[in-house]
């Protein structure tokens, strides 16, 4: 593997080459507010400032995690009124209040994840749509905490000595915050947790199971945008000195959605566009503020419809793409040890089992699709589950990562229980797989659906350049370096498989759980999956893999389980499987009691 030493000092280098040009354009902003005078095109410059704060959280949780909001308004009210009754009621100074005003607005967004993240699409838009009306009420009603349509006067704002801040120094500041909010984004949002949060986006089931937990961090993404609405809903209070219920409508909510979409949902850039056009729309619509509901709804609609990607989309798409230093590190030739050094390992050799299963039981209605199923899977060996369509097969291994929770039964993993386990607590500990029907993150490339899967091995302190390195290892390991950059999507079918067995050895698993990993593969592509699959378990990766094709499982398998509606009818070595009574019968059925003479799975394949 690439030494750390090679890489360190690229990542470095392509950090400060991505802040150059924010910091750059960042003083030339401070420098040109300095030298502003008219009033007028000062506080349009900090209200486009104010709309890109809220715009970079609100792209965290629309454009990247995928959750669209629609109460907006009611966190940048929490903002707001937390510095109005900090400073007028408590009197605490200005400095403080504005640093308490987003941790206040993320802690009423804690409160809103909790049962919104339990829904999705349209009812999530309902259910925050629903706050932002109990808010604005709240506000318009309760006039002794928050003055209802009389608002709160006397809001203290920052101060330079004794001198209140004038225009000019708020404008230097919003633009301070944009920049520090843009790199600390970018920085986020370029690694771990913004693919984590591209691959929830995308399947929840396979970002899960590939050590992501779906739910928490849907709440950090809804934590971050309520943090960053709070603290524009802070500015623009300290800089009026007043705040009232007038601020908190469902225009508001609106018209922030409608700044991450226009300029582009998912891109880092999307919100500096979309604040631009839309600060410059409002200014020029506020002659016709009768026309600006249409306005924006036309607007909302061209860029769900026509320009789903955005200006900021629209524009990389006819820029040439800029590739990451990273990528441009190559990886040294590996040499065949090295290759399995690169790839995963079980870790200890266990003296027993790595896995056993013991009674566990599944039923869906009156369908038992497992019933008190026992199975015990070795490090080094390959085990094949096969049985006839409907057997349970694939429920059985949606029970053992997590994704279906047993009714009964234990799953003990390298001795210790596992049985209540989440599918992204199981990843941690080693269990991988693959999907019976592709569940590739087809918008990401195929480098990044391969960092996903090594999700839960970088950790928060992993070092990212390490991370693709690992992941560059594992693609040459299954054939597919020169692929890196490609998307996933655009792939042709079999390299597809691939793709999601490279994301799946890129976990360092001990268990590898393949759901018929030859599906749709031609014979030449089944034969080279099935050497590779002989390699990894030559790795010490207990294999367990559920497969159609007879002749692959018995090609390959060291043992081979068979089950039956939900039951265990036999287990052994491949010759054993072949030639038994109760296997021939579920596969064949019996013709006036009596079983086949002549075992036919010996003679053809035969779909299971």
């Amino acid at each position: 593997m690439m030494e750390a030493s090679v890489l360190r000092p690229a990542a470095r280098r392509f950090a400060l080459l991505r802040a150059a040009p924010a910091l750059g354009i960042g003083a030339a902003l401070v420098a040109l507010a300095l030298t502003l005078s008219n009033d007028f095109y000062l506080y349009v410059a900090f209200m486009a400032g104010v709309y890109y704060i809220c715009a970079s959280g609100m792209n965290v949780l629309a454009g990247y995690a995928g959750q669209k909001s629609l109460g907006q308004a009611g966190l940048f009210a929490a903002g707001a009124y937390t510095v109005a009754l900090l400073t007028t009621r408590l009197e605490l100074p200005p400095a403080l209040a504005l640093a308490a005003a987003p941790l206040v607005a993320a802690a009423v967004g804690v409160l809103i994840a909790l049962p919104s993240l339990r829904v999705k699409g349209p009812s999530l838009a309902l259910v925050t749509l629903a706050f932002g009306l109990v808010v604005e009420k709240l506000v318009t009603e309760w006039t002794d905490l928050f003055g209802g349509a009389q608002g709160i006067y006397g809001i203290a704002p920052l101060a330079l000595g004794d001198e209140p801040f004038a225009l000019k120094h708020w404008v230097v500041l919003v633009i301070v915050l944009g920049v520090a909010v843009h790199l600390a984004l970018s920085h986020l949002l370029n690694g771990r947790f913004g693919r984590a949060l591209l691959a929830l986006q995308s399947d929840e089931i396979a970002a899960e199971c590939a050590g992501i937990s779906v739910y928490r961090y849907k709440t950090l993404a809804f934590v971050l945008a309520a943090a960053l609405c709070g603290l524009g809903g802070a500015l623009v209070a300290q800089q009026n000195q007043y705040f009232n219920s007038d601020f908190v409508t469902f225009h508001l909510s609106v018209f922030i959605l409608l700044l991450v979409l226009l300029g582009g949902a998912g891109n880092i850039y999307g919100p500096i566009a979309g604040a631009a056009i839309l600060t410059m729309t409002e200014v020029f619509l506020a002659q016709w503020p009768s026309v600006q509901h249409f306005i924006y709804g036309a607007m909302l609609l061209f860029a769900l419809y026509l320009m789903p990607t955005g200006v900021a989309g629209a524009i990389a798409r006819v820029l040439p793409r800029r590739m990451a230093v990273l990528d441009g590190v190559e990886t040294p030739p590996l040499t065949a040890m090295e290759r399995g050094r690169a790839s995963p390992s079980a870790g200890p050799l266990l003296a027993g089992p790595l896995l056993e299963v013991t009674g566990v039981s599944k039923a869906f209605g009156g369908v038992v699709t497992a019933d008190k199923v026992g199975l015990r899977l070795h490090a080094h060996r390959i085990h094949a589950l096969i049985g006839p369509n409907g057997a349970g097969k694939s429920t059985l291994i949606n029970i053992l990562t997590g994704v279906i929770t047993a009714d009964s039964g234990t799953i003990r993993l390298a001795g210790q229980d596992i049985t209540r386990g989440t599918a992204h607590a199981r990843a941690a500990r080693g269990i991988a797989r693959t999907f019976q029907n592709l569940r590739l993150f087809g918008s990401m490339t195929v480098l990044d659906n391969v960092l996903i899967g090594a999700h839960a091995r970088i950790g928060v302190t992993g070092r990212e350049e390490d991370a693709v390195a690992k992941a560059k290892a594992v693609l040459d390991f299954v054939g597919l370096g020169e692929h890196a950059g490609a998307l996933a999507g655009s792939l042709p079918y079999g390299l597809q498989r691939r793709v999601e067995l490279a994301r799946a050895l890129a976990g360092d698993p001990v268990l590898l759980l393949l759901d018929e990993p030859a599906a749709g593969l031609n014979p030449r592509e089944t034969a080279e999956l099935g050497q590779l699959i002989k390699r990894i378990g030559q790795l010490g990766v207990a294999v367990l893999m559920v497969e159609h094709d007879m002749g692959l499982v018995m090609r390959i398998s060291d043992e081979i389980v068979v089950l039956d509606r939900g039951v265990v009818i036999a287990e052994g070595a491949p010759r054993d499987i072949q030639t038994n009574p109760r296997v021939i019968e579920a596969y064949l059925g019996r013709e006036d009691g009596l079983a086949p003479d002549k075992p036919e799975a010996d003679k053809e394949e035969r779909p299971c």
